[in-house]
C-alpha cells in the first residue's frame, strides 16, 4: 500500500509525464468534441443511418492506408516532433471547420472530407503517442503511467463529447472553435515533454521484412495476438457508439445533450473501472476476466439495443464501458512490457490498426446493418455476436484464459 501510493506520487511529479498527459488529454478532448459535433451535423442534414456509417469509415480507411508508413516514421523521427506536427494539424482542420459552419459553408461532403483528414492524422498521432511513453518514464513506473494514462483518457472522453454536444446545442460554430483551442494547448505540452530515456531510433532500410516486422512480433506473440484479436472483433461487432444519434433523436427522443449524455456514458464506466484497476490491479486469473469482462460487454450491449429508457441506456452504457476497459488495460500492458523500443511504433501502429479497425469499421459496419434492420436489431445482434466470439476464442486461443498477471 505505501509503495503504491509512493509511485503514484513520483508519476505525477514527473514533469515529462505531466506535459504527456496534458497533451493527450487535450488533443483527446478535441477530437472527442469535433467528432460528436460532426456527427450530429451529418445526421441532422441528413437523417441517413448510412452518412452515420461513412463517418466511421473516412476516420477508418486512411488508418489502414497509413499503417505501416505510420509505424515506420515512428520508429525513425523524434515522437515529440511527430505528434506536435499532428496536433497542429488537426487544430488548423477544426479551424476550418469552424470558419465553413460560420459561413454556412458546411456540407455533408464537406463533413466527411473533414474526418478523412483527421482520421489520417490521428492514425501517426496515437501510435506515436502510445510509443514515446516508455521514453518519459522509467520500467519501474511504467505499469503506474499507463494506468493514470487510461484514466485521464477516459476522463477526456467523458469531457469531449459532452463539451461537443452542450457547444452544439448552443451554437454549432463553438465545438470546433473549442477544439482547435485545446489542440493548440496539446501542441505546446508535447513539445514541452521531457525525456528519461533516448529514443533508439531505427535506421534499417525499409524493406517488406522491415515494414510488416510489427505484425510479424505480434504473431509471434500468442498471447498478444489472441488479446488484440478478442478486442479487435468483440468491439467490430458490439460497437454501438455510431448508432448513438440515431438512439438519441428517434428512440430516446433527447437533443443535442442527450447524445453527449450518451457518448459520455462508456467513458464514465471505463474511468471508474481503470481507477479501480489502478488502486487494486489484476493480480491473479487476468485471462479469465478479460474473457468475462468481454461477454459482460457483449450483453450489455443487448440491453443497451433493447432500452428506450435514458436511464436505462446510460446504466447500460456504463457497463459496456467499464468491461471493455479491463480488455485495454490488458492489451496495453501487453503491447508495452513485452515489445522493444526499436519496435515499439510499428507494433503500436498495427495495435491502433487493430483498435481503429475494432471502432470505425465496427460504426461503418453498424450504420449500414442499421440501415437494413434498424439500430434495435443492429445492437442485438452485435451483442450476441460478442458473446459468440468470446466463446470462439476460448477455444482458438486457450492460453488466454490462463493468463495469470498483466505481464503475461
Amino acid at each position: 500500500m505505501d509503495n503504491y501510493q509512493s509511485r503514484r506520487g513520483s508519476v505525477f511529479r514527473h514533469p515529462g509525464y505531466l506535459n504527456f498527459a496534458a497533451s493527450r488529454v487535450f488533443s483527446s478532448i478535441s477530437f472527442q468534441s469535433a467528432t460528436v459535433a460532426m456527427g450530429w451535423m451529418i445526421y441532422d442534414q441528413t437523417h441517413s443511418a448510412f452518412a452515420l456509417g461513412l463517418v466511421g469509415f473516412c476516420q477508418f480507411l486512411p488508418m489502414v492506408i497509413l499503417t505501416f508508413v505510420v509505424g515506420h516514421v515512428a520508429d525513425r523521427f523524434d515522437r515529440r516532433r511527430i505528434g506536435l506536427a499532428c496536433q497542429l494539424l488537426e487544430g488548423i482542420t477544426c479551424l476550418i471547420l469552424a470558419v465553413a459552419t460560420w459561413q454556412h459553408w458546411l456540407t455533408p461532403t464537406g463533413i466527411l472530407a473533414a474526418v478523412t483528414v483527421m482520421g489520417a492524422v490521428v492514425s501517426f498521432e496515437r501510435p506515436t503517442m502510445a510509443a514515446l511513453l516508455p521514453n518519459v518514464v522509467g520500467p519501474s513506473l511504467l505499469q503506474q503511467a499507463i494506468a493514470t494514462s487510461t484514466s485521464m483518457m477516459q476522463t477526456a472522453f467523458i469531457i469531449g463529447p459532452s463539451i461537443g454536444g452542450l457547444l452544439y446545442g448552443f451554437d454549432p460554430v463553438a465545438p470546433f472553435a473549442f477544439s482547435a483551442i485545446c489542440f493548440a494547448i496539446a501542441s505546446f505540452n508535447v513539445i514541452s515533454i521531457k525525456m528519461e530515456r533516448q529514443q533508439k531510433s531505427g535506421r534499417e532500410p525499409v524493406t517488406l521484412k522491415s515494414v510488416f516486422a510489427g505484425v510479424a512480433f505480434i504473431r509471434s506473440k500468442p498471447l498478444m495476438l489472441g488479446t488484440i484479436s478478442l478486442d479487435l472483433f468483440a468491439v467490430l461487432l458490439g460497437g454501438a457508439t455510431a448508432l448513438l444519434p440515431m438512439f438519441a433523436r428517434d428512440i430516446l427522443h433527447a437533443g443535442p445533450w442527450g447524445l453527449g449524455l450518451l457518448r459520455a456514458s462508456p467513458a464514465i464506466g471505463a474511468l471508474v473501472m481503470s481507477v479501480v484497476l489502478a488502486r487494486w490491479p489484476i493480480q491473479s486469473q487476468a485471462g479469465k476476466k478479460m474473457l468475462i469482462a468481454v461477454a459482460i460487454f457483449g450483453v450489455a450491449t443487448i440491453v443497451f439495443s433493447l432500452s428506450s429508457n435514458v436511464i436505462l441506456s446510460v446504466g447500460a452504457l456504463l457497463i459496456v464501458g467499464a468491461s471493455d476497459t479491463v480488455s485495454v488495460v490488458v492489451r496495453s500492458s501487453l503491447v508495452q512490457l513485452l515489445t522493444p523500443d526499436e519496435m515499439r511504433g510499428r507494433v503500436n501502429a498495427v495495435n491502433s490498426l487493430f483498435i481503429g479497425t475494432s471502432n470505425q469499421l465496427g460504426e461503418f459496419e453498424s450504420g449500414m446493418l442499421a440501415a437494413v434492420l434498424g439500430p434495435i436489431v443492429t445492437g442485438i445482434v452485435g451483442g450476441v455476436g460478442t458473446i459468440a466470439v468470446v466463446l470462439l476464442w476460448m477455444r482458438l486461443f486457450p492460453d488466454l484464459g490462463k493468463v495469470k498477471t498483466l505481464s503475461g
